[in-house]
């Protein structure tokens, strides 16, 4: 792989944390340093949606709008953090499931999209498996699905801290520390591996992240570039 990333990314961060039932603490500021990490590593173009800006209608549709530009060789990114279900993630008003946010993302041409979410249970919407029957035909809809916890965990935090434990690991990693070869880009694997045990060793054990998906182990996610703290 070359030293150079010669791609741009696209990153739609949603962080929900005013829900009308069970409010939640982190997830708009998970959000926020989520867009903050990619704003300064990279040549991104950005767009947070936050709590009642956050409908399930509002993300299919910016999702659909923001990644469309992207050519085959740029990089998609849908962050969430808020409450999960089996099969996709609770919007403000109501469920916005995996197949839903599959096939918004199939308009772009992107080879390289995922999706990182910072929710409980999330795990279970590697359940979602019936795009992979009813859509096969649907191109580009392939998408790499990074999620905080199994489908028997929750996403923990702490109260001494800013964000979520998978929040925290995935700035990290972007920042760099997931960069083993130091070439300054960091793929699939090299994300998952410090991620995973970053997050297994914080919280003792007690939370597990996985991924998911059709994706290469050196699909590029990031180039770091040091832009900012």
């Amino acid at each position: 792989m070359s030293a150079t990333l010669e791609a741009k990314i696209y990153l739609v961060s949603v962080g929900i944390s005013k829900y009308e039932r069970n409010p939640l603490r982190l997830p708009v500021m998970d959000a926020k340093a989520l867009k903050y990490v990619y704003d300064h590593n990279g040549d991104t173009n950005s767009v947070l949606i936050i709590d009642e800006d956050a409908t399930w209608e509002n993300v299919l549709e910016k999702i659909r709008s923001f990644f469309a530009p992207a050519s085959e060789n740029d990089i998609v990114v849908l962050f969430f953090s808020g409450h999960g279900y089996q099969g996709g993630f609770c919007a403000y008003n109501g469920l916005l499931s995996y197949d839903a946010i599959r096939e918004a993302m199939a308009v772009s041409k992107s080879k390289n999209k995922m999706i990182f979410a910072d929710a409980c249970y999330s795990g279970n919407m590697r359940q979602g498996k019936k795009a992979d029957n009813t859509q096969n035909t649907m191109k580009n809809a392939n998408v790499m699905l990074f999620l905080s916890s199994r489908n028997t965990e929750t996403s923990l935090e702490s109260s001494l801290m800013d964000n979520g434990f998978f929040t925290y690991a995935l700035q990290r990693a972007l920042r760099g520390g997931a960069d083993v070869n130091r070439d300054r880009i960091i793929t699939a694997r090299e994300l998952f591996n410090y991620v995973s045990k970053k997050v297994s060793t914080e919280t003792e054990g007690r939370q597990h992240p996985v991924m998911w998906g059709k994706f290469s182990n050196n699909m590029p996610v990031i180039e770091w570039r040091q832009k900012g703290k």
